[in-house]
């Protein structure tokens, strides 16, 4: 049997996923001080740039960072459970995901809020769920399909007036993209073809 250099429990990541969650809410309060906002993403624009990163951390008021908080930690704490690289994958639908939205965006717009990465970590679990086709992996695609499809795809729909639907669009692209080259990968390192 090979072993998987990402094998890790939730009980190993909960900590992580704790923190990372604690600190989006720390910047929310210390943003109710501080006008931290002004660093979110406003694509094509040099000085929001630095909102690829941040953006996720900013939210603009209590009812935005409740809606993304719950689905945050579900999601994460699913992904802890899994053998993918957990920190990779978030970094990757981070930095993928804000620099599609960065470059193809609504021009004008103010783009905040961890809801592209709670897209692309709902994408992230389908895709590499169908993709690997283990039990525990679909049975997680499953239900995040029937927890979140619904949100998927009416999130990406572009009428909807103050929600970053190109966000959400470009957050689950980078989801997919993170799975296809995760499944690949593995699948390279037991020499198996797709």
């Amino acid at each position: 049997m090979i072993k998987q250099n990402n094998q890790h429990s939730i009980k190993q990541e909960l900590p992580a996923v704790l923190l990372f969650v604690g600190l989006i809410w720390l910047v929310f309060l210390l943003d109710r001080f501080l006008p931290l906002e002004q660093f979110g993403l406003i694509p094509r624009n040099g000085f929001h740039l630095v909102g690829i990163v941040t953006m996720p951390f900013l939210h603009g008021s209590l009812q935005h960072i409740m809606s993304n908080t719950v689905p945050l930690l579900v999601l994460l704490t699913l992904l802890a459970g899994s053998r993918a690289n957990s920190r990779m994958i978030v970094l990757t639908i981070v930095l993928l995901g804000g620099a599609l939205l960065w470059l193809f965006g609504r021009g004008a717009a103010l783009h905040i809020g961890a809801s592209g990465l709670v897209f692309g970590l709902a994408v992230f679990l389908i895709v590499s769920g169908l993709l690997e086709r283990r039990l525990v992996p679909m049975l997680i695609a499953i239900f995040v399909t029937f927890m979140y499809g619904s949100s998927l795809l009416s999130g990406i729909l572009p009428w909807q007036p103050g929600v970053s639907w190109d966000g959400h669009l470009f957050g689950g692209i980078a989801g997919a993209v993170a799975a296809f080259f995760l499944v690949r990968g593995k699948q390279a390192n037991l020499g198996l073809k797709s």
